[in-house]
């Protein structure tokens, strides 16, 4: 796909390009798409520099996505910009969708500590007729220094527990898919519903085998329970995937699990852990979102904006 560019004013230029040129910090921006949908960077430039930019699949029927199959798409903004430049970049994507026969736009914005002007984005999108067709609560804690005074807390609080009852944690890069079975069997005997694709998964470890790391909770050589730490930004950890095993009668299992992530990232340098959403289908998880805010020092929204072209 050629890119080209589109002069809006005198300051900004709209470049649009395939995403799969280039790489970028959110490194599922650039994943390949299924079934050969196009899939596209809208970046807002100044001076041949990008200022914010948003990647799109399109749809042979025209459903503009940002980005499916993904935790979020959304808006970026590289600096930070006024509310001006920030409308007429969403106007200028807008109008080359329609453009190109787009009939409607879904876009979920990530929570604000991946990008310091989501909820001017957030704002804008309203103002602009998009209505929420999704909103999901992220617990999640900041802060470098924090991150290894929980781990370290956390970590001397459980020790000699688990030690008593035969139990440590491990992490490492995948270098196998068998803990998926396991995984996908304790939810669903908890009666979760399991709605991982799992070879895309496959692929996108395959593809940013960096990125992932599986934490292993053990009694003595058998695992337990499990859970993915992935590293969706250079600056991130993601909590994902967490499972269990219901008839090992663990005790503190799923602290234990957390700590770990929470040791990972000190290991990664990460400025904040995102420890995801915790929902039952339209209801509100109240228990998991109580045992989250153990570990977390913020809560941010997660929304997914739709409008119809």
């Amino acid at each position: 796909m050629q890119s080209f560019k589109n002069d809006t004013n005198d300051s900004h230029t709209l470049r649009v390009i395939s995403s799969l040129d280039e790489e970028r910090d959110y490194f599922l921006s650039s994943f390949r798409s299924e079934g050969g949908l196009e899939q596209i960077d809208f970046l807002w430039e100044k001076k041949q520099k990008t200022k914010a930019l948003i990647t799109f699949q399109i749809t042979e029927d025209g459903q503009a996505v940002s980005l499916p199959h993904a935790p979020f798409g959304g808006f970026w903004v590289l600096e930070n910009m006024t509310s001006q430049s920030l409308d007429d970049f969403l106007q200028s994507v807008l109008s080359e969708l329609r453009h190109r026969g787009v009939s409607s736009v879904q876009i979920t914005q990530a929570p604000k500590p991946y990008g310091q002007q989501t909820d001017l984005i957030n704002y804008l999108l309203f103002k602009n007729e998009f209505v929420q067709g999704d909103v999901l609560s992220h617990h999640l804690f900041l802060g470098k220094k924090k991150i290894k005074k929980l781990a370290q807390k956390e970590m001397q609080k459980l020790q000699v527990k688990a030690a008593k009852a035969g139990l440590k944690t491990e992490y490492a890069p995948i270098s196998n898919f068998s803990f998926l079975k396991n995984i996908r069997a304790w939810n669903e005997h908890k009666g979760y519903e399991v709605n991982v694709d799992e070879n895309r998964l496959i692929q996108q470890v395959s593809e940013f085998p960096n990125r992932y790391f599986l934490i292993s909770l053990m009694k003595g050589s058998t695992p337990v329970g499990y859970s993915l730490g992935v590293k969706l930004t250079m600056d991130s950890l993601y909590y994902f995937l967490s499972a269990v095993d219901p008839k090992a009668s663990v005790k503190h299992g799923g602290e234990l699990i957390l700590t770990a992530l929470f040791q990972l990232a000190v290991e990664q340098k990460v400025a904040f852990v995102d420890l995801g959403s915790s929902d039952l289908g339209e209801k509100a998880n109240h228990s998991l979102m109580f045992f989250k805010s153990r570990f977390a020092n913020d809560i941010s929204n997660k929304v997914t904006w739709i409008k119809q072209l």
